[in-house]
């Protein structure tokens, strides 16, 4: 089993990320787990490195990401971001987005199969760095959620393509909502494509590892022998699809807030309850925002996405209108005292225009746009796989 190279890295970092080569297969390793592997900026590099790497290695024919522990990935080391910003300031904030966001979307327009095995927390940039890629197989224990915007952030990490294309207006409820989802709602709604039992898991992986062809269809076989189609849960969102396109269609999110509260006095229902509150606990800026870059996601592709996704990250570290992810991520990850005060506080204070100025250039000589390679050795994907 591999490491990063030392040269590129510095003492324990080394082993944030493993790498197993069995045959034509790589096994790329998130190996954080008291972290639950969340993204540091090393891993991000190395992953980077890897993937360039194996694109123009003809013995590597596919590749396996999972993660070491109870946890695929949690997202982003988004505590160790904020101390570097403060640190360093936001320059380093942009870079930190920038390798990430290219990194998905290499994945996402990757050419040889990645099966990403969806073990436990998949939430955040754990979700850019697998649901991007050709294969993606949730298990009984996968919890899936994009909860950027109880952080003040947004969903990222091309959220705004993958969330946009699930049934009706089922994204907008889980990018606002940062609803969690389990193996089986992934599989339906179409985030996964393959659930395989956690006890499988293990007999699956060996055989992937005799692969000797980079052959989608070939691959998709050898998951099929393993994979089930499982059940939902009485108390599915999916199941209640019929009340989430009526309310999360509507064009603001007060308006969404207002159709709930509707069904809400019409009869009692908990699910309603729990979504109207996460809603209101959520950051209002980081509402609007992230509904407007959904709607905006429907039309787009992939690299289109991720450069507005870069956009807006590097107004929100900056703090051009709103400082709500640094507060965010104090009261929910650093303090835990869970109740931030978000600014400004009501969703009508939030106003259209400075919505809108997140989706500008950065007034800086020196900030670029997200430059994303156009083409690629032996061919690139121009568009994403799901």
């Amino acid at each position: 089993m591999a490491s990063l190279p030392r040269s590129s890295t510095a003492g324990a970092d080394s082993d944030q990320l493993l790498v197993e080569a069995n045959g034509s297969t790589r096994t790329l390793i998130l190996n954080r787990p008291k972290q639950l592997n969340a993204l540091s900026s090393t891993m991000i590099k190395g992953l980077l490195r890897y993937f360039a790497a194996y694109e123009r290695d003809d013995g590597v024919k596919l590749l396996i990401v999972k993660g070491k522990g109870r946890a695929f990935c949690a997202g982003a080391d988004v505590s160790a971001c904020i101390l570097s910003i403060h640190n360093e300031g936001w320059k380093w904030g942009a870079d930190f987005f920038r390798n990430l966001y290219s990194l998905d979307y290499i994945i996402a327009t990757y050419v040889k199969p990645q099966v990403s095995l969806l073990t436990g927390i998949v939430m955040g940039g754990g979700a850019g760095v697998s649901l991007h890629g050709r294969f993606r197989v949730a298990t009984d224990s996968t919890i899936f959620a994009m909860p950027e915007t109880s952080l003040g952030l947004f969903p990222d990490v091309g959220a705004s393509y993958f969330l946009s294309r699930l049934p009706g207006f089922y994204g907008e409820y889980v990018a606002l909502a940062g609803a969690r989802l389990d193996g089986a709602e992934m599989l339906a709604c179409g985030l996964a494509t393959h659930f395989v039992h956690s006890n499988r898991l293990v007999l699956l992986e060996e055989s992937l590892k005799k692969v000797n062809t980079s052959n989608n269809f070939a691959v998709c076989a050898i998951i099929d022998e393993f994979a089930q189609q499982p059940s939902l849960r009485g108390n599915s969102s999916l199941n209640r699809l019929e009340i989430i396109n009526k309310c999360f269609s509507k064009r603001t999110v007060e308006e969404i807030i207002y159709a709930l509260d509707q069904e809400a006095s019409n009869f009692v229902d908990e699910w309603i309850a729990a979504t109207i509150q996460s809603l209101k606990k959520a950051s209002p800026t980081s509402l609007k925002i992230s509904l407007r870059s959904i709607r905006k996601g429907r039309t787009q592709s992939i690299g289109e996405c991720l450069r507005r996704e870069y956009r807006m990250a590097c107004h929100v570290v900056r703090g051009d209108f709103s400082r709500d992810f640094f507060e965010g991520t104090r009261a929910i990850l650093i303090d835990k005292d869970q109740n931030p005060m978000w600014m400004p506080p009501r969703l009508e204070q939030v106003h259209d225009k400075e919505v809108e100025e997140y989706f500008s250039r950065i007034d800086d000589p020196q900030w670029e746009d997200l430059d994303l390679p156009i083409s690629r050795p032996r061919g690139r994907n121009t568009e994403s796989k799901l």
